[in-house]
């Protein structure tokens, strides 16, 4: 039987008790409590996951990535350097807080080309890494150049929770973290996202700029060591900045919360998953799945893979003939709407050709691998692939003959 590759997992029994609560009183507002909303819960259980002081719970990771840039309070036409490889939500937001996307070259492993990084870093002020479906760059070097030209790095890391870098978290290496609480991410609330900081002025300016008008801020202080030298960033930046209103809802944060110790064990059958049919996938000479750097324990949410020897046409081919076998797969490159490949984001104010990134987003495929799938229905994917990839090229011949 053809396994279902589209529904993300269920949503824990334990979110259920209280989603009955919050409907029967109507409480759905983040504000509305007096203490302990469901949505100011969820900012201190995810900070203690991630082992940060602060997190502020809004209504998209795209609103995370718009509120951590106008956090930095970068000036007007601020140029931040992104990957040419990322989801169009991200040159979205850096154009929406007034600021100009500069995009660098990405390698065919999916990762920044560190090269092109750095030729176009003296002239940003801002860097949003994106770990595009999972995929690291190298932290450390990104880091060290970065640090050394006091330039703020914003890590996009939507797909990238669980995910470790030399031992330490995803989005707790740059000045920023922010995280996706979308569908088909670790943590499902069908929208939503986080941004995660240690930075108390930081977090103060977004807090307020969230929709924390007034005095709804005072919500957001907890007992403990964090908490005074945020309410006295707080109390400074009161009715000084915007209100763009992006906040949580209480429903969302009641389905979220008790997902958060489903983390560990969605990372690991996540994993084996991926590097299960990957396996199966490097056999063939016409299908490569990027190996993951040194420092890097991925946490996949999704399979991405190259395809090597294709013309065009025969790499449509491949996907149609998946498709009609059950395992649908996208080729970023091949139709003028996908909002991964670059030169569809028409709304920049300039779009730079990137001849590798290009290259590599015209072979380089993705197909939907949830962590919920048997290791039988793993191997049952990998041979869809293969066997189109045969359909295409021929069949494999026997060393030798």
């Amino acid at each position: 039987m053809t396994p279902n590759m589209h529904d993300a997992e269920a949503i824990p029994e334990g979110a259920r008790a209280e989603i009955d609560r919050l409907l029967a009183s109507g409480d759905l507002f983040r504000y509305t409590a007096p203490q302990d909303a469901p949505v100011t819960l969820l900012e201190r259980e995810f900070a203690a996951e991630m082992g940060v002081k602060y997190a502020l719970a809004v209504s998209s990771c795209s609103a995370a990535l718009f509120l951590s840039l106008k956090a930095l309070d970068l000036p007007r036409d601020a140029r931040v350097l992104i990957p040419g490889f990322t989801f169009a939500a991200v040159p979205s937001a850096v154009v929406h807080a007034d600021c100009v996307p500069v995009l660098c070259e990405v390698g065919e492993n999916y990762r920044i080309d560190l090269n092109d990084f750095e030729a176009k870093l003296d002239k940003a002020q801002a860097v949003i890494v994106s770990h595009m479906r999972g995929h690291t760059s190298d932290m450390d070097a990104i880091m060290t150049l970065c640090d050394a030209r006091d330039i703020p790095v914003i890590e996009d890391a939507a797909h990238s929770l669980g995910t470790l870098w030399g031992g330490r978290k995803i989005g707790t290496i740059g000045r920023i973290g922010c995280f996706s609480f979308q569908s088909y991410k670790l943590l499902n609330a069908g929208e939503g996202g986080i941004l995660i900081t240690d930075d108390p002025e930081l977090v103060a300016r977004a807090v307020i700029m969230s929709g924390a008008y007034e005095h709804m801020w005072q919500k957001h202080l907890s007992p403990g060591d964090n908490s005074a030298a945020l309410e006295e960033a707080l109390q400074r930046w009161q009715n000084k900045l915007p209100l763009y209103n992006l906040r949580l809802g209480n429903l969302s944060a009641a389905v979220i919360r008790p997902q958060i110790a489903e983390i560990p064990r969605r990372v690991r059958d996540g994993r084996r998953n991926h590097d299960r049919v990957a396996e199966a996938l490097d056999r063939s000479p016409w299908i490569c799945v990027p190996p993951k750097l040194d420092q890097e324990d991925r946490a996949p949410d999704s399979l991405q893979f190259n395809l090597s020897g294709m013309s065009d046409d025969e790499t449509r081919t491949f996907a149609r003939i998946a498709g009609e076998n059950g395992v649908k797969v996208q080729v970023f490159g091949m139709n003028t709407d996908n909002a991964r490949a670059f030169w569809n984001w028409q709304f920049m104010p300039e779009v730079p050709e990137l001849p590798r990134t290009r290259a590599m987003l015209m072979r380089a495929c993705d197909t939907r691998l949830p962590a919920r799938l048997t290791e039988e229905e793993c191997d049952w994917v990998a041979g869809v692939l293969l066997d189109a990839a045969e359909a295409v090229m021929g069949p494999l011949r026997a060393f030798g003959t």
